[in-house]
């Protein structure tokens, strides 16, 4: 075993050594929301797992991470399964949780991973029928990392969460990296279940007129605060605000000014604050929305 180094202090520290050093910690929370929302999109199980909690170590990570989203505004958090064990795991914590539920699905990437689809695919479906489950996701196509030969596979798989959404009356939640048009083919063919959430929305005005006037909700992560994002304020500026919803897809996407740092549903206010003035809406009124929205979107917690 070495021997533990010395921290520089703030004080000696480079600027190089501070930000490497502050690069795995959480930023301080922002100022709380005058209206409670909901993270729509959030992945507890990775955050706690590697991150831990914002403020250290607690004997209930989960309910200490609740509980510094709460003060500042956010009281209700989806969680969101990318695989059959983080689907259970998820549907699990949704029932020791008041403020949580819970999303199930194989992400468009794993499904060219598995052994058996078919298999996981049933597994899925029966988380979905929980009750405390309420969507299916996050499922969709993403051309990004897959290449050509896991496509039929990843199509294959999407179809089948929109069964699944249609048969048990659930949220379908929708993972699109560099595929809107398959996208729209995909849900034009099955036939859309009755919500549909457009996760992390990544298009341009265009696309969000296509799934605006499908009836999608668009949900807009701590991308919309970057700077180089300005297509993506430009889509959020044409859509409805009853068809926006918010979320962090933590630890990931962190908003400005701390983009690169880990992320949790306490930081929720910062893309809140960023999308009242991309849309030009009252920030009080957003918040009433946004809220409303989820409502009705995942049911009441």
């Amino acid at each position: 075993m070495t021997e533990p180094t010395e921290q520089p202090s703030e004080r000696t520290e480079t600027r190089k050594q501070r930000a490497a050093r502050r690069a795995g910690e959480f930023p301080p929370a922002p100022e709380a929301l005058p209206r409670p929302v909901l993270d729509s999109h959030t992945h507890l199980d990775i955050t706690v797992g590697e991150y831990g909690v914002p403020g250290g170590p607690a004997d209930d990570a989960v309910g200490a991470a609740i509980a510094v989203a709460v003060g500042v505004g956010v009281d209700r958090l989806v969680q969101v399964g990318v695989d059959v064990e983080s689907s259970r795991w998820g549907a699990d914590v949704a029932e020791r949780y008041g403020a949580v539920l819970a999303t199930v699905a194989l992400h468009p990437n794993e499904a060219p991973r598995l052994a058996d689809l078919d298999e996981a695919l049933r597994e899925i479906e029966a988380l979905a029928a929980r009750d405390r489950v309420r969507g299916v996701g996050e499922t969709g196509m993403d051309f990004f990392r897959t290449g050509d030969e896991g496509r039929a596979a990843q199509e294959e798989s999407f179809r089948a969460h929109i069964a699944i959404a249609k048969r048990y009356g659930k949220a379908l939640v929708i993972h699109d990296r560099d595929a809107h048009a398959d996208v729209l083919r995909i849900l034009d063919d099955e036939g859309a279940p009755d919500t549909v959430v457009l996760h992390c929305f990544s298009g341009d005005a265009d696309f969000a007129r296509d799934c605006v006037r499908r009836g999608y909700l668009l949900s807009f992560a701590g991308t919309v605060t970057f700077g180089s994002a300005g297509s993506l304020r430009e889509a959020a500026a044409v859509t409805p605000i009853d068809q926006l919803l918010v979320e962090t897809d933590a630890p990931y996407l962190t908003p400005m000014p701390h983009r690169g740092r880990p992320n949790a549903s306490y930081l929720i206010p910062l893309t809140v604050r960023s999308l009242a003035a991309t849309t030009g809406a009252d920030l009080d009124e957003l918040c009433a929305v946004i809220s409303a929205t989820g409502d009705r979107v995942f049911g009441p917690w």
